[in-house]
Formats: structure tokens, sequence, C-alpha cells
């Protein structure tokens, strides 16, 4: 019963939300929107839409809010757990192994989420994508939502790979903007995420106008 209700849930759930992700020469930078809706109804203007998993690895979220965070508690654990155990950072693409075994493990009552895992170990910056399902997929450039198909027309003819996170930045924070002017269920601000050996940062308000003005 409850694996049919899942299932017909209205598509409004399943959609809404801009999140994206880039790797740079020196690091990664995440970006997403803030804006969390239910069909019509924003339910809230300052939805956190991207985690830090530890200091060299972050997740953000588009879906389901509680099954995201679900995840996101699993992976900060378990990134906890392996540090005390072998006394480095987890590598992250065994973060993003662990977040697809989660999610295939529960494939029958999936969770409602599609996520972007990036961060920096010893073999440099990586981000992976993974749907519902927990299909993992590495990535140069990538985003998710309904905002994704805007954020991508962006995206792609600026990315260059190797490019650095200075460089970056204004262009996802462009990303994240068309894609609030142009997707209902994306809008209200925006977060910004970089991840570089020095660890993990999130632009503060002075820094996110700065570049949004910048980059407009």
């Amino acid at each position: 019963m409850y694996h049919e209700e899942k299932n017909n849930m209205p598509k409004y759930v399943l959609t809404g939300t801009t999140t994206m992700g880039v790797v740079c020469r020196d690091g990664i930078v995440l970006g997403t929107d803030t804006r969390a809706t239910l069909g019509t109804f924003v339910a809230h203007k300052k939805a956190k839409k991207v985690y830090a998993i530890d200091d060299h690895v972050a997740m953000t979220i588009a879906g389901g809010v509680a099954d995201a965070q679900t995840v996101v508690e699993v992976l900060r654990a378990n990134s906890k757990l392996y540090k005390y155990e072998k006394g480095l950072p987890i590598p992250i693409s065994a973060v993003a192994r662990l977040a697809a075994n989660v999610l295939f493990s529960s494939r029958y009552y999936p969770f409602i989420l599609q996520s972007i895992i990036g961060g920096v170990d010893d073999g440099g910056p990586h981000i992976f994508a993974l749907d519902p399902l927990g299909s993992v997929t590495e990535e140069k450039c990538v985003s998710t939502g309904s905002g994704s198909p805007v954020a991508y027309g962006v995206l792609e003819p600026g990315y260059k790979e190797g490019m650095a996170m200075k460089d970056a930045i204004p262009l996802v924070v462009k990303a994240v903007n068309s894609a609030m002017k142009r997707d209902s269920a994306s809008g209200d601000s925006f977060d910004v995420a970089v991840i570089s050996k020095e660890g993990y940062r999130e632009l503060n308000e002075e820094e996110k106008k700065r570049i949004l003005v910048e980059a407009s």
C-alpha cells in the first residue's frame, strides 16, 4: 500500500529546485537556489540545499527534504567513523558510493532525492551525480532539479575544463540566477559553497551580492 502511494505521488513532489556543481583545477563550486515548493505553493524562501558532509566534501539536494536530510546524516556519521578508524578523510568516491548504496537499498520504496556530491581528496577535486535509485556518475559540470535545463544553457557554454574557482564562481551564480528567473519552482535567493584544499566554505551575503552584480 505504501509503495503504491509513493509511486502515485503528485508530480510536483518530484520536481522543483536548481542545484549545480562544477569541477575546477583548484577545487569545486556548488550552487543552489533557496526556494522550497509544494506545487504552486512556496513553502519556504530560505531552504538550505547544500550541506557539508565533512571539511572536504559536501552534498546538494533536490527533492524531498526529509529524505535528503536522512541521507545527509548517514553520510556525516560514516565520514566521521571513517576518519576515526583510518585517521584519514574519507575519499569523495566512497561518500558517493555509500549514498548510492543507501538509495539503491531503498529502491522499492525510493527516496525522493536527486543529489550532487563533491569535494577534494588526495586524487583532486571530484563531483558525482546521483539519481533516486542510486545510479552514480562522475561529472565535470552538472545540474539537477526543475531549473537545470535553464542552468545548463548558461553552464555548458561557459564551462571550461581546468578553469579556476575564481572564474567558475561567477558562472555558477549566473546560472543559478538565470534558472531562478525562468523556473517558478526555483527562486528567492541562492547559496554558493566552495571546497578547496583549505576546506569547505560558503560565500557570505556580501560576496554573493557583489558577484551577482558583476555576473549580471
